[in-house]
C-alpha cells in the first residue's frame, strides 16, 4: 500500500498535536494528523482549562516526593503513587527523586517559566486572530489556603515566582470574600496571580480541529499505529489499519501513549502516565469568577458560562484503566471545605486522563539525534494547554529549519539520548 505523504505527518490529535498543526498550516506547511482515537479525547479534554504561568515550579521539589511515599497507602491524597511494585515505575520514581533536588529544581522552574510565558501571549494571540470560540478570559488565578501553616509555606512559593518574572499578591481573607465571593469565609489567605487565563478545554481542541480542517488539514482519526517503517536514520512511513502515512518531517506529540510508540521507533522515553480525574456540573448559582486552585487539597475549581469542574489529583498507577471513585470523593470533599457551592445543579460528566510525565518534569521538545526527520512535542505533564502554543511555535520553526525564539536547551531530547 502507498504511502499517503505530506510535508508534516503529526502523530496524535491532543492540544499539543493539533496546536502544532494549526501553526503549521500558517506557515504554509501541508500537514496530516494521525490520531488514534478522536481529536481532543485523552488529558485535552477533561482538565481544568488552566493557563497558568503561576504553575511554573514544578510539581514535585525538594521533599515532595518523600511527601508522597509517605501518603502511599492514603487512595484520596492529592499525590498517590500506587503500592503495587512496578519495576520500570520504581526506577522511574528513583530518577524523579534525584530531578527534586533545589539546583535542578530552580533549573526547570527557570525553563518553564520562559516556555508558560511565552505560549500564554501566544495563546491571546491565537484565540482572537483565528476566532476560536472557547470561553476563553484574563482573570488570573487564586490561590486559596485554609490553613495559616500552609499560607506561611506558600510565602517561598510567591517569592520564588516572583524571581522568574510571575507575579503574586498576597491577599487577606477579607480579601479573597471581595474577589471571590463563592469563597467561604474563614481561609487563612492566598495569593492572586493575575498574568494566568483560563479556556474550556473541550472547546479549544475542538475549535483547533476546526481551524486546521478549514486551512487544509487533515485529521485521520481511530488510526492507532501498528508499524514504523524506517530507512536508514529517517522514518519513511507510519501503518495504521486505516492506511500508511508519511512525512519529510514527523512530529511526536502523542502525549501519555509517547514511550510505547517511542518503542517502536527504537527509543525509551522516560515518562509515565500521571493519572487525573475531573467532575463536571451545570453551572451554579454562586460559581467562582476565576479559576481557584485549594491547595492543601491539590484540587482546581473553575467556571464557564457553560459549566463547572473540579479538577485534580495525580495518580501514578500505570496504565489502569479504572474511575477511582476514592479520588472522585476526595475531590468533591474537598472543594466542600472552601465553597458555598461545590457542585453545580446537573452532573454533566465524571472524567480521567493520562498526563503525559516526564521524569525531570520538563517537556521533550526538539529534533530526534537518532532520526534526522523526527521531532517531538511531548511531556509536558499537567501543562499541555498552558504551553500547547509556545511548543507550536517551537515545532514550526525546527520543521522550517530556523532557530525557535523560545529557549528550547532544557527541553532538547538529546539529554535523554533520544
Amino acid at each position: 500500500m502507498a504511502a499517503q505523504r505530506s510535508d508534516v505527518l503529526v502523530l496524535g490529535g491532543g492540544v499539543i498535536g493539533l496546536a502544532c498543526a494549526l501553526r503549521l498550516l500558517q506557515a504554509g506547511a501541508s500537514v496530516r494528523i494521525v490520531e488514534q482515537g478522536t481529536v481532543g479525547s485523552g488529558a485535552s479534554h477533561g482538565n481544568c482549562g488552566t493557563l497558568t504561568p503561576s504553575h511554573a515550579i514544578p510539581l514535585l521539589t525538594p521533599g515532595g516526593l518523600r511527601k508522597a511515599f509517605a501518603q502511599m497507602l492514603q487512595n484520596d491524597a492529592p499525590l498517590h503513587i500506587h503500592p503495587r511494585p512496578e519495576l520500570a515505575r520504581f526506577l522511574w520514581l528513583l530518577r524523579l527523586a534525584r530531578q527534586g533536588r533545589r539546583a535542578r529544581a530552580e533549573e526547570a522552574a527557570e525553563a518553564r517559566a520562559t516556555l508558560l510565558l511565552s505560549s500564554i501571549d501566544l495563546m491571546r494571540d491565537w484565540i482572537e486572530e483565528e476566532g476560536l470560540d472557547c470561553e476563553y478570559a484574563a482573570r488570573g488565578t487564586l490561590y486559596v489556603y485554609r490553613h495559616a501553616e500552609s499560607l506561611r509555606e506558600a510565602e517561598k512559593h510567591a517569592q520564588w515566582l516572583d524571581r522568574l518574572g510571575i507575579e503574586a499578591q498576597r491577599k487577606s481573607d477579607d480579601e479573597l470574600q471581595a474577589m471571590e465571593p463563592a469563597l467561604k469565609p474563614g481561609m487563612a489567605g492566598g495569593y492572586f496571580h493575575p498574568g494566568d487565563a483560563h479556556l474550556r478545554p473541550e472547546a479549544f481542541v475542538a475549535e483547533l480541529a476546526r481551524r486546521v480542517r478549514e486551512l487544509g488539514g487533515i485529521v485521520e482519526e481511530n488510526a492507532r499505529i501498528e508499524r514504523v517503517h524506517v530507512n536508514g536514520r529517517q522514518i519513511d512511513a507510519v501503518r495504521t489499519h486505516r492506511g500508511v502515512y508519511s512525512g519529510k518531517r514527523m512530529v511526536m506529540a502523542l502525549g501519555a501513549w509517547s514511550p510505547q510508540v517511542g518503542r517502536m521507533f527504537g527509543m525509551r522515553l522516560p515518562m509515565q502516565p500521571g493519572k487525573g480525574y475531573s467532575i463536571t456540573w451545570s453551572r451554579p448559582s454562586r460559581a467562582p469568577s476565576r479559576p481557584l486552585m485549594l491547595r492543601e487539597d491539590g484540587v482546581c475549581a473553575v467556571a464557564w458560562g457553560s459549566g463547572f469542574r473540579l479538577g485534580g489529583t495525580m495518580e501514578f498507577n500505570g496504565f489502569d484503566g479504572l474511575l477511582n471513585d476514592a479520588r472522585v470523593k476526595a475531590i468533591r470533599r474537598a472543594a466542600t471545605h472552601y465553597l458555598h457551592e461545590s457542585s453545580g445543579p446537573v452532573l454533566q460528566e465524571m472524567w480521567w486522563g493520562w498526563r503525559p510525565m516526564s521524569v525531570d518534569q520538563l517537556p521533550i521538545i526538539g529534533e530526534s539525534r537518532r532520526w534526522s526527520n523526527l521531532i517531538f512535542a511531548t511531556a509536558h505533564g499537567m501543562l499541555g494547554m498552558s504551553m500547547a502554543a509556545g511548543t507550536a511555535e517551537i515545532v514550526t520553526a525546527l520543521c522550517r529549519g530556523v532557530a525557535p525564539d523560545i529557549d528550547t536547551h532544557a527541553f532538547r531530547p538529546a539529554r535523554f539520548r533520544l
